[in-house]
């Protein structure tokens, strides 16, 4: 499967050139009793579909502005309507551009900070080092390289993830100044710059202690060189496949290269390890004592490194199955067990292959059923819809994602497009205050009766806005829906599902409007 497959212009972010006036009715604030009047409906384009030639002029092509406030059921509603413009074929208007300091902040995320203070650590502590300023580490290179590779693994452990989560949600949920929480938000979703900025140090000071034994190479051992090298090459190619333009073109490459060199390079640090503690430089004799290895740091380093690698892989099942084909477009898959809100499963057709992850839809852990919407992207999920499996392979250990901060929050809006809305419905879902707004084209022809279902029955009719690109002839202005919903609904953050356009689009725009907004991630 490759993650860069054709998108339509309504999840790129690319302004229609038919736009035109659509009534949309948000809650000027929440009421705990359903109304008994719906929210007016729109959609955005699921993944991979051309949008249709443009439509002729309509008869009546403008609708006044109206807002209409009126009590009902003791709630307060407002009805906005949004003018944008006749649907009478012209040029498309060029994007908006924001600052470039708005795009350098965007750019340099907490993420890109995490990696550049870890880097910028490590790489002084070698010239340090390399300087003679500092001495302990000429000694002791092995307990720095398995411990910048030990925290590598440790923060992408599923399990090391949930704990993180599941810590800040409880003590920090909904009470904190906002700056706080989000700052909580945006620390666990860029957790992955502390990822690779260790494991990258790590490969440095790999070099470095490798390089040593090459200067040193009278008192050494030869096969202890020959591993060092080995090692090297094998956290090279391990390391160069996790490269952003290779993940995200190339998901197989990656993953196939990440996941089996690094099982290699594992091996090979664990002979590097024994082998480099069970030699003495000074008598030039093995050592076969395991007790002295086992007094080592980097013994016990790469002991918790193996340990963290494994747990996922002991908790991975082949389990039943139901699959919904609504459409050529899309694949729902049907699991028994609810989950909470906010977590993404990775699947399978093979034990150890091709693991791909997807936001799981739950009503919430008592509902004994959860769901994931596979959109067809590549070879893995159009197998999916040609060849519905019954059984399929899954890690029981689910993974978190940003929306499991929902908890931190008293109000919030979740926007997605497409698909994306896999990842965002359980926290409307599980919440009556958070909002979903979801863009979409035909929804319930594309997406099923299951989904839809989910959100006609189970959502308050003020609690979602959808938008139907292929109904109202093309995209909405996602920006005044959002500015207008933050206002109405009185939220405190903004999630964002999209493809890579549509998500730098709405990105900006609530930088810009200085709105509180989390985004997808691709580079990481």
């Amino acid at each position: 499967m490759t993650a860069a497959s054709n998108h339509n212009d309504a999840e790129r972010g690319i302004p229609e050139q038919e736009p035109f006036p659509i009534p949309v009715a948000l809650p000027s604030q929440h009421s705990e009793s359903s109304s008994s009047s719906t929210s007016p409906t729109a959609h955005l384009d699921p993944p991979p579909t051309a949008l249709p030639p443009p439509p002729p002029p309509l008869e009546e092509p403008v609708i006044s502005p109206v807002i209409d406030q009126k009590k009902e059921k003791g709630a307060s509603r407002v009805t906005v309507a949004v003018t944008v413009a006749a649907r009478v074929k012209r040029k498309p208007l060029p994007r908006k551009q924001v600052s470039r300091w708005i795009q350098f902040k965007l750019w340099f995320n907490t993420y890109r900070k995490f990696f550049t203070f870890v880097m910028t650590f490590n790489v002084v502590g070698i010239l340090l080092v390399a300087l003679n300023v500092w001495t302990y580490p000429r000694k002791y290179t092995g307990a720095l390289v398995l411990g910048n590779l030990f925290t590598a693994i440790l923060i992408r452990n599923e399990l090391f993830g949930r704990f993180l989560y599941l810590t800040v949600n409880t003590l920090f949920a909904k009470w904190p100044p906002l700056w706080f929480r989000l700052g909580c938000t945006s620390v666990l979703q860029h957790l992955g710059g502390i990822h690779s900025g260790c494991a990258t140090s790590g490969f440095l000071w790999l070099i470095f202690k490798v390089t040593l034994i090459f200067i040193q190479h009278r008192s050494n051992h030869d096969v202890i060189l020959v591993f060092g090298v080995l090692t090297n090459l094998i956290v090279t190619i391990s390391i160069a496949s996790a490269f952003p333009w290779v993940r995200n073109t190339h998901h197989n490459v990656f993953e196939r290269h990440h996941r089996f060199a690094g099982w290699v390079g594992l091996v090979s640090t664990w002979v590097f390890v024994v082998l480099g503690d069970s030699y003495d430089l000074e008598t030039h004799q093995w050592n076969p004592d395991g007790t002295h290895i086992a007094r080592q740091q980097d013994f016990w380093l790469a002991a918790g490194m193996t340990l963290f690698v494994l747990i996922p892989w002991a908790c991975i099942r082949e389990v039943q199955v139901e699959v919904e084909i609504p459409s050529p477009k899309v694949a729902v898959l049907r699991f028994r067990r609810g989950m909470q809100q906010g977590l993404l499963a990775r699947i399978s057709r093979s034990s150890i292959m091709e693991y791909h992850a997807f936001g799981i839809i739950s009503e919430g852990k008592k509902s004994g059923e959860h769901y994931l919407i596979c959109g067809v992207q590549g070879d893995f999920t159009r197998n999916l819809v040609e060849n519905p499996p019954k059984y399929i392979w899954t890690r029981q250990l689910k993974f978190a994602g940003v929306s499991n901060t929902s908890y931190l929050y008293k109000r919030g809006i979740r926007v997605c497009t497409g698909t994306g809305l896999g990842a965002a419905l359980s926290t409307c879902l599980q919440s009556p205050n958070w909002f979903l707004i979801w863009i979409g084209s035909d929804q319930e022809k594309t997406f099923g009766p299951t989904i839809s279902g989910l959100i006609h029955s189970r959502l308050d009719p003020d609690q979602y806005l959808l938008w139907d690109s292929k109904q109202r002839g093309g995209r909405p202005d996602v920006m005044k829906l959002i500015k207008e919903a933050y206002v109405s609904w009185k939220a405190e953050v903004v999630f964002i599902t999209s493809n890579w356009h549509g998500n730098k689009e709405m990105m900006e725009g609530c930088k810009e409007a200085g709105i509180p907004a989390f985004g997808t991630l691709w580079d990481f």
